[in-house]
C-alpha cells in the first residue's frame, strides 16, 4: 500500500463557489491526515465537518461566508454542493478505489449507519428522526440539505440511517462521524485492483 499511494497521483483539489447568497472556497486532500481549517459562521456545522475530515483522514479547508441574517440554509447547503465538487474532482476517474464504503458509529446512546457507493449516480436515502429541531446554532433540518447539495455534485449514492438515539447533538454527531468514515473506506486505494475502474461497465 505504501508503494501504491507514492506511486499515486495526488488526489487533491480546491473549488470556490460564489453567489448572490454565499461565497465559499474548499480545499480538499483525499490522502491527508485529518486536518481542518473550517470557517462557515455556524459553530456546530465547523464542528460536524470536522468530524468528516477527522474520521475521513481527508485534509480539508472550508471557509465560507453566506446570508446568516437570514438563516443558515444557504450556508450550509452550498458547502455541500461545493464540497461535493471538490470530491469529485478530486478522486478524479476512480480508477483503483474500493467504490464502496461504509459505517457504523456509536455515541452512547446514539447509533447510525453510513453507506456510500461511487458509482457515478446521485441519490440520497436519509432517515434520521432529530429529536430536537436546532443544535446550538445549527437548525437540524439542514443536515438533509447538506448531504444532498453533496451526493448531487460528488455523484455518490449514499444511504443514512440514525438507528437510534435520544440526544440530537448525538445523533447528529454519529452521522456525521460515520459519513466521514464510510468515505474513507470508499475512497482508500485498493491495491488488488490499481489503475482498474470498480465496475463491469468500465466507467463510473
Amino acid at each position: 500500500m505504501d508503494t501504491l499511494k507514492a506511486t499515486m497521483t495526488p488526489r487533491i483539489a480546491d473549488v470556490s463557489r460564489d453567489t448572490k447568497e454565499t461565497q465559499i472556497q474548499v480545499r480538499i486532500n483525499l490522502d491527508g491526515t485529518g486536518e481542518s481549517d473550517l470557517s462557515t459562521g455556524i459553530g456546530f456545522f465547523d464542528h460536524m465537518l470536522d468530524q468528516i475530515a477527522r474520521h475521513g483522514l481527508i485534509d480539508l479547508r472550508i471557509h465560507a461566508k453566506g446570508d446568516l441574517h437570514i438563516d443558515g440554509h444557504h450556508t450550509v447547503e452550498d458547502v455541500g454542493i461545493t464540497l461535493g465538487q471538490a470530491v469529485a474532482k478530486a478522486v478524479g476517474d476512480k480508477k483503483g478505489i474500493r467504490r464502496y464504503g461504509h459505517a457504523y458509529v456509536p455515541l452512547d446512546e446514539a447509533l447510525s449507519r453510513v453507506v456510500v457507493d461511487f458509482s457515478g449516480r446521485p441519490g440520497l436515502e436519509m432517515h434520521v428522526p432529530f429529536k430536537s429541531g436546532s443544535i446550538g446554532n445549527f437548525d437540524s433540518q439542514l443536515a438533509f440539505e447538506f448531504f444532498q447539495g453533496f451526493v448531487n455534485h460528488a455523484f455518490v449514492t449514499l444511504h443514512i440511517d440514525n438507528l437510534r438515539g435520544e440526544n440530537a447533538h448525538h445523533q447528529a454527531e454519529t452521522v456525521f462521524k460515520a459519513f466521514g468514515r464510510a468515505l474513507r473506506a470508499a475512497l482508500e486505494m485498493d491495491p488488488r485492483s490499481e489503475g482498474v475502474i470498480p465496475s463491469t461497465k468500465g466507467s463510473l
